[in-house]
């Protein structure tokens, strides 16, 4: 469908008269009729009917105009999404409901006038990221390269916070009633995180963890969503997962599922955000402020090898 018949059509209607539409738009009335005309071939219905005082919708039209403004604004948001130096700052997440788009949620909140496009990639390799944002089609991404030396030169990577672990667990699970919990407890609990990618962030996370604290990680089975996930662990009596204490997670009231902080040392992971390093889009500045504002933790911390120094003042 031509979008500028749309938006010529959009206008007449709106104005009421083929001319003061023909002005705004800078073509003839004569355009804007053919484009109409047209447009009222493709779909097959009349959508004005001509007046002393101008033009008036029909029926057909009047069901039409709304989808039409939806045509037109959706074609706006496109071009600007693309046009150099006027779309939105654009930032990969993991996940809509991950802590990292959680935290930008709360920065959007209190700066609603930021124009802010939040995507996920999609991708388990951390070098693709990298490679979308040296190529510019987003401005950072929220991911760890543990080799940094493996970035591209013109790809900078700077920690942004650090992501609490909490113990997700069901009613039936022997520690369903803990308040808290310390990793020596875990020790012998089935941690089931399915579709663990070999070699990815993640997967190097989980290694480090198991070996560090002796626990059971268990990465069989493919990852169906979190759904088939919460689902499990509702219905099982020993079987338990890890969940981000900022990660967004829902659930029937039905499942019962419990949240469990892990302390004495809290365990942590790192999140980093990769950038340009030349010529970053100017709306990563006030963003990355924010994220040296996110509370940094108090307790003892774990972290893997490839994770910076945690910052300690205040509670998450």
């Amino acid at each position: 469908m031509d979008t500028e018949a749309v938006r010529s059509f959009v206008r007449a209607a709106e104005l009421g008269q083929l001319q003061q539409a023909a002005d705004e738009l800078g073509v003839t009335q004569q355009a804007v009729s053919k484009r109409i005309a047209a447009l009222e071939r493709e779909l097959e219905v009349r959508l004005f009917t001509r007046t002393a005082r101008g033009v008036e919708l029909t029926l057909d039209g009047q069901a039409f105009l709304p989808h039409a403004r939806s045509i037109v604004a959706g074609a706006d948001r496109a071009v600007t999404a693309v046009k150099p130096g006027s779309r939105a700052l654009r930032i990969d997440v993991l996940g809509l409901r991950s802590a990292q788009a959680v935290v930008l949620h709360e920065y959007w909140r209190s700066h609603p006038g930021t124009d802010l496009d939040v995507v996920t990639l999609r991708v388990d390799d951390p070098h693709v990221a990298a490679a979308a944002v040296q190529a510019g089609d987003v401005d950072a991404s929220f991911r760890t390269v543990t080799d940094p030396g493996t970035l591209p030169p013109d790809v900078q990577m700077i920690h942004a916070f650090d992501s609490p672990a909490e113990l997700l667990v069901g009613p039936r699970h022997p520690l369903a009633a803990a308040r808290t919990l310390t990793p020596s407890q875990l020790r012998r609990l089935r941690i089931w995180v399915p579709g663990i990618v070999p070699r990815s962030e993640w997967g190097e996370f989980y290694d480090e963890l198991a070996g560090a604290f002796d626990l059971r990680i268990d990465a069989t089975g493919p990852n169906f969503g979190n759904e088939v996930l919460l689902d499990a662990l509702a219905d099982s009596a020993d079987v338990a997962t890890l969940v981000g204490v900022r990660d967004r997670y829902l659930w029937p009231a039905g499942h019962d599922l419990r949240r469990i902080p892990i302390v004495n040392p809290v365990i942590a992971y790192p999140l980093h955000l990769l950038l340009p390093r030349a010529s970053p889009h100017p709306g990563l500045r006030a963003i990355i402020e924010y994220f040296a504002g996110v509370s940094p933790l108090l307790d003892s911390v774990w972290l893997p090898s490839w994770a910076p120094a945690p910052r300690r003042s205040h509670r998450l």
